[in-house]
């Protein structure tokens, strides 16, 4: 009885010496140095310094990166929006906060509630931080764009039959917004159109 309690333990083992032996393994690989095949191991052990770009990012080129990366992810929720009659699809509150966020739920319901969807693509071309402040109490930046709502059309939900639209209307115009960071991330929080042509 002794000897088949002894097998037991050892067999249940097994899998996690197995396992043990797996990650010794990787961790030994993970800390080789790439591209040196004939490395000895008191030169693998030696701390490498990061480069210099990494130690010292610029807080204002970081802003800038991370507000665009966020615009256009606003634009890409904004379709799903129009998109769903239920309104229910898009997460537009982690892109967008404020007057931003509002103005266009309210847009959007009330295309919605007239049985109106919108279908298609926003381009959005040529943006541009044009100001930031990394390092105020609220970061911000200030966005450029050009917005192409061409390719974004305005059609019945039920029949998806377009719905007729003034032929003099600006589909490609300049638009500014503001974008803060808040404490969960950066928000889209106002879009001002500028009434011209791009």
């Amino acid at each position: 009885m002794k000897d088949r309690a002894h097998s037991v333990l050892l067999r249940s083992r097994k899998p996690a010496i197995a396992f043990a032996g797996l990650c010794a393994a990787l961790a030994l690989t993970a800390c080789g140095s790439s591209g040196d095949s004939g490395g000895r191991a008191e030169e693998s052990s030696t701390p490498t310094r990061p480069p210099a770009t990494t130690a010292t990012a610029d807080p204002q080129a970081t802003a800038k990166k991370e507000a665009l990366a966020t615009y256009q992810a606003y634009w890409q929720e904004m379709e799903k929006l129009y998109a769903d009659p239920t309104g229910q699809s898009a997460r537009l509150d982690q892109y967008a906060a404020s007057a931003a966020l509002k103005n266009a739920e309210a847009d959007a319901k009330r295309a919605h509630d007239r049985g109106r969807i919108y279908t298609g693509k926003v381009v959005v071309t040529e943006q541009t931080v044009i100001k930031a402040d990394a390092t105020g109490k609220v970061p911000n930046a200030t966005v450029s764009s050009c917005l192409d709502v061409s390719s974004w059309l305005t059609v019945e939900a039920k029949t998806k039959k377009p719905v007729p639209l003034p032929s003099d209307r600006l589909t490609k115009y300049l638009i500014s917004s503001t974008v803060e960071k808040y404490p969960e991330g950066w928000r889209v929080t106002s879009d001002e159109p500028q009434g011209k042509p791009c």
